[in-house]
């Protein structure tokens, strides 16, 4: 018998606990940091575009677009209005919006910690 054939297989391990996925709309830093700013507003708040383009020191052009693909997925509400004539735009988090935040964060978090030891291995 070879010494191949006669050492013994070792015991199975456990599988490890698959990686969470991060949302990838939340997931890309502009949109991270939009996501972020809008929620620290209370649920219902609203901010005008040009305040939180310049919170986020944002082109207007690159925040719509990231508005855009946040709006697609019903993260953000965008209102347009008018106040004494002149337009304006109101941007608010929505609630699927803030439970995908809370996830994100949650899968994040999962990610960044350690796995604990498996008892008895």
């Amino acid at each position: 018998m070879s010494a191949i054939g006669s050492m013994s297989k070792p015991l199975p391990q456990p599988l490890p606990e698959p990686l969470p996925e991060l949302d990838p709309v939340i997931h890309a830093q502009a949109r991270l940091r939009v996501t972020v700013a809008l929620a620290t507003l209370a649920t219902g708040d609203q901010i005008t575009f040009p305040r939180l383009q310049q919170l986020l020191e944002m082109s207007a052009g690159n925040l719509s677009t990231h508005l855009r693909k946040l709006e697609d997925v019903d993260y953000v509400q965008l209102t347009k209005t008018h106040r004494r004539r002149i337009p304006v735009t109101y941007v608010s988090l929505t609630l699927t919006g803030r439970r995908a935040l809370e996830d994100y964060i949650a899968a994040l978090r999962r990610l960044l910690t350690p796995p604990t030891d498996q008892p008895g291995g």
